[in-house]
């Protein structure tokens, strides 16, 4: 479920797209104003303002937001603002270019979307860096790592419900044997993850529990400090759990020294419109601490007020 409120009469776009305009103009901007358009507006209603502002005053609005806004408040709003497959382009050419193990933007992009979605990440991504998402990956992601993740951005998993119950028990079968000779990075475990459908691998991890008595993640914990194994781990929960795992990813980017804005920002931004509602009632049922109270305490100024209204509470 959504966190975002939108307004029972809403303006035009083309008013909107004034309003916008005079935020940006005389002696300061107005943030507070743009605040409170952009994040009571939906997808389709955000896409009509950037064209109306385009149509208006011949700029791009995000041309606009990006010379009057400046840090982590920047950041985000220039995402919300960004069509879904947009965004996700921009945040795979991030995490693609800096690669670095802990890094799991590609990873959420390329398991947690439909196929459809990855797919229209993966153009938008021609479209806007004149290359693909696969090129970045192989020139900056090294070894193991490589190996994971170039196929794993270039899947086109199938969708239905259709599981084949035989293939799920031998394959879990072959999980375990690779798993238990500590061989992670084997091409057997890279197929299964990357090519099966999300019902198959809900399936075969099932046939895993059942059959060898521990979840697999708990298997791939045997080194918590490898990031290879943490990479994984990260693949199965985004693929059986997503909103357990995004649950997960900002607890541990509030709750680390010194917050990880980058993963506040693109689990709020990403999933505002469909499932935030879930990850706030899982952040409070495991931390026994409101999710909108643990960003106002990690977070300041205008960046924290357009986070606070995206989770669906305004700031005092």
């Amino acid at each position: 479920m959504a966190t975002i409120s939108i307004p029972e009469h809403v303006p035009s776009a083309s008013e909107d797209a004034e309003q916008l305009r005079k935020a940006f103009s005389g002696w300061g901007t107005n943030e507070k104003l743009i605040i409170s358009i952009l994040t009571h507006r939906s997808a389709a209603q955000r896409r009509q303002i950037r064209q109306a502002y385009a149509d208006i005053f011949g700029e791009d609005l995000l041309k606009s937001l990006d010379k009057e806004l400046t840090h982590d408040f920047e950041k985000v709003v220039l995402l919300w603002v960004l069509d879904s497959a947009e965004r996700d382009a921009v945040l795979a050419y991030d995490s693609a270019r800096k690669w670095g193990p802990g890094d799991r933007a590609l990873i959420e992009i390329a398991c947690v979307r439909s196929s459809d979605e990855l797919f229209a990440a993966r153009r938008a991504y021609h479209a806007r860096y004149k290359r693909s998402v696969e090129e970045d990956v192989a020139a900056h992601a090294k070894g193991d790592f490589r190996k994971l993740l170039l196929p794993l951005v270039s899947a086109y998993r199938y969708e239905g419900p259709e599981v084949n119950q035989t293939l799920a028990k031998s394959e879990a079968k072959l999980l375990h044997e690779k798993i238990g000779d500590k061989s992670y990075a084997d091409e057997e475990i890279i197929r299964i993850l990357t090519t099966r459908s999300k019902a198959q691998l809900t399936a075969t991890f099932n046939a895993y529990h059942n059959e060898f008595g521990n979840p697999i993640n708990k298997d791939l914990k045997s080194d918590p400090k490898d990031h290879f194994l943490s990479a994984l781990r990260a693949i199965t929960k985004c693929i059986t759990a997503p909103e357990k795992y995004f649950e997960k990813a900002i607890r541990l980017a509030i709750n680390k020294v010194g917050t990880d804005e980058e993963a506040v920002t693109r689990v709020v931004a990403t999933r505002a419109e469909l499932d935030l509602k879930v990850i706030k009632d899982l952040y409070y049922k495991r931390n026994s601490v409101p999710l909108v109270r643990a960003i106002k305490k990690d977070t300041r100024g205008d960046y924290e007020d357009f986070l606070v209204a995206l989770i669906g509470e305004e700031s005092a």
